[in-house]
Order: structure tokens, then sequence, then C-alpha cells
């Protein structure tokens, strides 16, 4: 303990210099977690899947934050699995080419149309997406 306390000073200069880019604290009101969407979206495009990129750890804080928000905010309504993905997408601001990575526009379209059902793999896909129970979209 007494070397953090000996490193305060260098610990408080790097703080203050990260919050000048990410404002990283707890989200506390609607554009506390807009701004944190737009972060986590961003660093998701830079860091994805790669536990070894140096912004890795960041991306999971900032992913944290996110959840501990939605799990008090936000309520996902009882819905039809096509109707949960319409008011997700339209919470999130996204369109349906914002989930390219996980399905075509064509077969999200199809899905809000009601002409396709959502298949398990889609929903598994769109739960981690969403960061919701899978039984939202089955």
């Amino acid at each position: 303990m007494q070397s953090l306390a000996n490193s305060l000073p260098e610990l408080t200069s790097a703080w203050m210099a990260l919050q000048t880019h990410a404002q990283l604290r707890p989200i506390r009101d609607d554009a506390d977690f807009a701004r944190m969407q737009a972060y986590a979206n961003l660093l998701a495009d830079s860091v994805g899947d790669d536990e070894e990129h140096p912004l890795y750890s960041l991306f999971e804080i900032v992913m944290e934050l996110i959840e501990r928000w939605e799990a008090v905010h936000v309520t996902i309504p009882t819905a039809p699995p096509r109707e949960v993905l319409r008011f997700l997408l339209e919470a999130n601001g996204l369109k349906q080419k914002d989930l390219a990575e996980i399905a075509s526009q064509t077969l999200v379209s199809d899905i809000l149309a009601g002409r396709r059902e959502i298949s398990k793999r889609l929903a598994k896909s769109l739960a981690a997406r969403f960061h919701v129970d899978i039984g939202a979209f089955i």
C-alpha cells in the first residue's frame, strides 16, 4: 500500500490525462449513458474481441459501466422478439445496417417486417450485442 501512496502524484496526473479523453466515471444520467455508448462503439470497432489489445481492459470497464446503468434504468418490454429488436435498435440509436456484423440488412428488415423469425444462433448474437438475456429474442 505504501508504494501506491508514493505514486499518488503520478497516478493523479495519469488519471487527469485519461479524463480529458475518456471522462471515465459512473453513469449518472442519459447524457452520460449516450456518451458511454458512443465510447463503447468506438472501442468495439478498434478492439473487437482481441483480449491482447492494449485498450481491451478499458473496453471492459466501459461495458461494465453500461451494464450497471442498463440493469437499473433500461426496461425491455415484454413483446414479440422482433419488437424487442426494434425497441433496442431505437433505444440505442442504431439502424439495421449497424448490425451488419451479426446479420445482413435484408435479414434484419425481414425480421422487423415479420417475414422471418429470429434463429437461435442470431438470438444469441443479438443478446450478446445488446447485453440482454437471449430469451428476449426467442
